[in-house]
């Protein structure tokens, strides 16, 4: 029970009137609220004041009323800090005639009367709209606009008056708008309405759902439903887009790892069942890369992708230049015996890397990699993606221009149409095999390593994409640059496309399941693929 004092100091409160609001009259002394606050049957009506009045000076006491914090103690209103010291409303700690804080015994909390918790933590929202921190101010606007409260409207529209910060305007108008939709003037909801119509504003579209079937004005009814249809195509289009990006990102991996399986496979006509290692291994070198930098040079980690991505080229194309020089040189010509001992090599990778470096590991995208490009209204293109498909264009260029506009590729592509004709021109077979083959290696690294800014890194990564590349090498046609290209936008677009269109939680497994039917399918009508070769290729690579 408070004491007579407190009594007084509530009564005066009430006679000196209640301001306007946020920059309206003065706020009432903080210690009339207080007083307010420790009288259970006066509770609510402080905390109505307060909250009309959105003082940022009552932030402390309420956080400390929501918490047990506030007490009373010989006509004095007390706020338990955080570090264990007794302070008064204006910030001074309660202390001993010593000078050391005083705890006092017979100090009563304050309780926060049940019906009043909810309202605690609504007038905390509407102070957090003068907060300094945009974020803050943010989140309030919009915690206030799901309310539907259409008393928060004049506090939102002051709290607008105010708000410079680009990111924040436009969550308060989308707030005040969702509040307008309760005012019971018909002109103010049609407004409401036809602004989340131009707007398409999706976090809207449930509201519209719920309060279209109880609208009586007709012509807000029809409002409400033409933005309804306005708002769902959008989200359709945005999705679609979105399914789409995806397909590309996706084609983008299968892109750079099925380069490689072309020139291995299709040029060269080795079964590589190690492929997926090299894309693990070059996933691996950018993780070593970064641990590198950050015990060596903590303040550059950030650059460390410029490191990792030309060491995965070289780090992959060394393990498969020692590859073929130590092991498939003797086995051209020979399918299966390459094919069971690439896949023995494969195991021998996976299981090294994983005693020496870690079963499961991520590599951190630098600062200037995270987040993405709104290319439209809530569609968020991840920079990491739009990289990678930047750089599997580019690899797509390289290669060509390697091939068909160099003179290493007029050799690659003479030692593998007739290899004893290119010998008698002088060229060094030999060589041409093993710098093929760590050209076929590298280009799967160099996917590793742009794979690891999206996805964890561990030592069966490369599993997930080896099946689908060797789809996208005999699907294009053995040895062909463009049928590559087509096929693996194919597939890719085929498996995001299909996956949202099945649905389920099996519903990747399904897609692949119907993208690996298909391809089936085609290769029974064109057995050779896309683009069958033109001229006569040997069976066999013979020595």
């Amino acid at each position: 029970m408070v004491s007579r004092t407190l009594i007084l100091v509530w009564i005066l409160f009430w006679l000196g009137g209640v301001g306007g609001g946020m920059g309206g009259a003065t706020a009432a002394p903080l210690e009339a609220y207080a007083t307010g606050l420790a009288t259970a049957d006066q509770q609510r009506q402080a905390l109505e004041q307060m909250r009309k009045l959105a003082d940022p000076s009552y932030k402390e006491i309420l956080i400390a009323l929501k918490e047990g914090a506030l007490y009373t103690w010989q006509d004095k209103l007390l706020i338990l800090g955080d570090s264990g010291v007794f302070k008064d409303l204006a910030g001074q700690a309660l202390l001993d005639a010593a000078g050391q804080p005083f705890l006092p015994d017979d100090a009563v909390p304050v309780p926060l009367e049940e019906p009043n918790i909810p309202l605690v933590q609504r007038v905390l929202d509407v102070l957090s709209l003068t907060d300094s921190d945009p974020r803050a101010r943010r989140s309030a606007a919009l915690k206030l606009g799901n309310l539907r409260d259409p008393t928060n409207v004049g506090l939102l529209e002051q709290a607008l008056v105010r708000e410079s910060d680009s990111s924040v305007r436009p969550v308060m108008v989308e707030a005040l708008h969702k509040l307008q939709l309760f005012d019971p003037d018909p002109q103010a909801r049609r407004q409401s309405v036809e602004h989340f119509a131009a707007t398409r504003a999706e976090s809207a579209l449930a509201l519209l759902k719920s309060l279209v079937v109880h609208e009586q004005e007709v012509s807000v009814k029809q409002a409400m439903q033409q933005a309804i249809t306005s708002i769902e195509g959008y989200l359709h289009l945005r999705n679609l887009v979105g399914f789409v990006f995806n397909g590309f990102s996706l084609a983008s991996i299968l892109l750079m790892m099925s380069l490689g399986l072309a020139i291995t496979f299709g040029l060269m006509g080795v079964i590589n069942m190690a492929h997926g290692e090299m894309l693990m291994l070059g996933s691996y070198t950018a993780y070593v890369v970064q641990e590198c930098f950050a015990a060596f040079a903590p303040a550059h980690l950030d650059y460390f992708f410029f490191a990792a991505l030309p060491l995965s080229l070289l780090v992959v194309g060394a393990v498969g230049l020692g590859l073929e020089r130590g092991l498939l040189r003797f086995l051209y010509g020979r399918p299966l015996e390459s094919l069971l001992v690439t896949w023995g090599i494969g195991l021998i990778l996976q299981q090294g890397v994983r005693l020496s470096l870690g079963d499961q590991t991520s590599v951190n995208p630098p600062t200037w990699f995270r987040g993405g490009w709104e290319a439209i209204p809530g569609l968020v293109l991840p920079y990491s993606r739009l990289f990678i498909v930047a750089l599997s264009m580019l690899s797509v260029v390289a290669v060509y221009w390697l091939l068909y506009r160099s003179s290493a590729g007029l050799k690659i592509r003479a030692v593998m149409q007739n290899r004893d004709i290119a010998r008698c021109m002088g060229i060094a077979a030999h060589r041409i095999d093993a710098f093929t083959f760590a050209m076929g290696a590298a280009l799967a690294g160099l996917a590793g390593c742009a794979l690891s800014l999206i996805g964890t890194v561990d030592p069966e990564v490369g599993k997930t994409y080896i099946v689908d590349s060797f789809m996208v090498v005999v699907l294009g046609g053995v040895g062909k640059i463009i049928g590559t290209v087509l096929a693996a936008l194919g597939l890719g677009m085929s498996n995001k496309l299909l996956e949202p269109a099945i649905s389920g939680t099996a519903a990747a497994v399904y897609a692949k399941v119907g993208i690996l039917l298909l391809v089936i399918v085609f290769l029974q009508i064109r057995p050779t693929g896309l683009f069958p070769p033109k001229e006569r290729v040997t069976d066999a690579i013979t020595r």
